[in-house]
């Protein structure tokens, strides 16, 4: 509409006005085409901004096996930024897509560990200058301090992050240059290591993140400029991003407890078969994998490592199998669905030549028919 109004001054009349007045009128003019308008010169700070999640992406990259480039990204978050500067994004990580079902999987029990850091929270106090200057300069550059909580760490860092107006209800925010993260500033070395072995591949311990967000200014609802907007730069759905409802095939099945068997975050007492409560919310996840797993049998075999006599071992990890197989039955599942067995120390997943590795040793798998 602005567009329109502003078109007929450049018509048949035009000649007629003075050169200032064609100036005004061609500057009016490009203005509606690229988006100014009068409220573009108001005090961008004062308004408070929704982050428009259909509009956003973030997308970070693993090199496997030293020269394989693959590009993951995060199929739901959140977001807003407040007239007082606080901007906080939340980034659900079981969202977590990177176009091959059980590789999320992977993603999200081995490395992300989602059943018990669902989420990564990025926080920040954003100077206001770089609102208030961008109606004058459209695009600013600045290097932004900023906070992620992820996998349990806090972590100060610092990114280069570009500002662009595109409209008055509208901002994006990208990264001028990538943001490199370590996985062991998260304490992900482990589950990177448990990846590599799933996977039978080599990663490289850090990743480069690229943010491509857009803004909408929260005016208690979206005008037509920012829904049009939205609606055309809309991602794609992710593909297999968050599960899908309902039960699961069979080879999904068969490939997500050969996962599990991989976590290393089922827990017990010292010497006991006693769950400890760490375990609750690993065995929940798996309760509700097996409940979308219907008629399918699963076999629970314990573990042990090498400390104590053979006897011993033997007997404790046909209890610790039983105890998970107690708890499943607890959540409501078919006790004559699940199996147990005990190895003992027969079966050790790595020697048991450290105390990492006896810790690795101890452990719970599953196993389908």
């Amino acid at each position: 509409m602005k567009v329109i109004a502003i078109f007929p001054i450049c018509g048949g009349n035009f000649s007629r006005i003075s050169n200032s007045g064609r100036f005004l009128a061609l500057f009016l003019t490009i203005s509606a085409m690229l988006g100014f308008s009068a409220m573009a010169t108001a005090d961008l700070s004062a308004s408070s901004w929704q982050l428009q999640a259909n509009g956003s992406s973030i997308q970070f990259q693993s090199i496997k096996n030293n020269n394989k480039i693959e590009t993951s990204s995060f199929a739901t978050m959140s977001g807003s930024l407040g007239t007082d500067g606080n901007a906080e994004m939340k980034i659900l990580l079981d969202s977590i897509d990177t176009k091959v079902d059980l590789r999320n999987v992977r993603m999200r029990f081995l490395f992300f560990e989602t059943f018990q850091y669902p989420e990564a929270i990025v926080s920040l106090q954003l100077d206001p200058a770089i609102l208030q200057e961008l109606p004058s300069v459209r695009r600013k550059t600045a290097s932004v301090p900023y906070t992620l909580d992820l996998h349990g760490v806090k972590a100060n860092l610092e990114a280069e992050l570009a500002f662009t107006l595109i409209s008055d209800d509208l901002i994006s925010v990208t990264t001028s240059s990538p943001i490199i993260l370590a996985v062991d500033d998260f304490n992900l070395g482990g589950g990177l290591q448990k990846l590599m072995e799933a996977a039978n591949v080599t990663i490289l311990p850090s990743t480069n993140v690229s943010l491509d967000l857009l803004f909408a200014r929260d005016s208690g609802g979206a005008s037509e400029s920012v829904a049009a907007v939205t609606e055309t730069v809309q991602q794609a759905p992710a593909s297999a991003a968050l599960e899908a409802e309902g039960n699961f095939s069979i080879e999904a099945c068969k490939g997500r407890f050969e996962i599990l068997s991989r976590t290393d975050n089922i827990y017990f007492q010292p010497s006991s078969a006693i769950l400890d409560p760490r375990s609750q919310l690993i065995l929940d996840s798996i309760v509700d994998i097996i409940s979308r797993c219907p008629g399918m049998a699963i076999e629970v075999s314990g573990h042990t490592d090498s400390d104590g006599g053979e006897a011993l071992n033997q007997a404790l990890s046909e209890k610790r199998a039983e105890s998970v197989k107690a708890y499943f039955v607890a959540k409501s599942i078919d006790a004559a669905r699940i199996s147990t067995i005990g190895y003992g120390e027969s079966r050790p997943f790595v020697p048991n030549d450290s105390p990492e590795n006896k810790r690795r040793n101890r452990r719970i798998e599953f196993a389908t028919p």
